[in-house]
């Protein structure tokens, strides 16, 4: 087995991390989070020779998933994810761009498969933990890779922050729930890449993240 590589490729005006999971040696991978600007993430994919299997999803929001129906029109995979709970978000992706005044490209989204706690996904050799870690989004999952030590977090933490709960569907305390018993315990040194900004370590933002204290 090769090793656990990722590429991240910024998207829409929100600068979302879709981020391009592969393995070093055999080039398989995932496309986590295609939120928009298909042409970028396709590029990407091409230039990096990826054999793209699946699009998996973390969470319902126009940032993560818009784009998601065209990379699957585009690639032939399935949409994976995110938890059955964030169907009513996938459901209006088109209303929720009306809202931000995000012109044209956007389409609701079908995943063809939904995720639940304790289910594992995969690409080659590399298996990844489902865990449904609801408060930013309902249904929010996040990817978890217990051999390479790294998980892909979504919009649950961030580096110094945490994921905004003022949307829809947002609780901060379950939020703050599912990083201290879902995230944090699995351990320090596990590294993460979150849905915007620089990824960062669990341990470091059990110490330092002022939303954790």
């Amino acid at each position: 087995m090769g090793q656990l590589n990722a590429g991240i490729v910024p998207v829409t005006p929100f600068q979302q991390n879709c981020t391009i999971l592969f393995d070093a040696e055999t080039r398989a991978g995932v496309v986590v989070d295609p939120g928009g600007d298909i042409d970028r993430i396709l590029e990407a994919v091409r230039q990096n020779g990826i054999s793209v299997g699946a699009i998996w999803i973390t969470h319902g929001h126009i940032d993560h998933a818009a784009g998601a129906m065209d990379l699957k029109d585009a690639l032939g995979v399935e949409i994976v994810g995110p938890h059955l709970a964030d169907k009513p978000l996938l459901d209006n992706l088109e209303s929720q761009a009306v809202r931000f005044g995000i012109a044209g490209g956007v389409r609701n989204c079908a995943p063809d498969r939904y995720l639940s706690e304790g289910d594992t996904v995969s690409f080659g050799e590399h298996v990844f933990e489902v865990l449904h870690c609801p408060g930013h989004a309902p249904g929010h999952v996040v990817y978890f890779d217990r051999a390479a030590r790294f998980a892909h977090v979504g919009d649950v933490l961030f580096a110094g922050s945490i994921g905004r709960t003022d949307l829809p569907g947002g609780d901060h305390e379950a939020l703050i729930r599912s990083i201290k018993e879902k995230l944090l315990p699995l351990g320090d040194d596990i590294g993460f890449i979150c849905g915007h900004g620089p990824g960062s370590r669990f341990g470091d933002e059990r110490r330092t993240n002022p939303f954790l204290r």
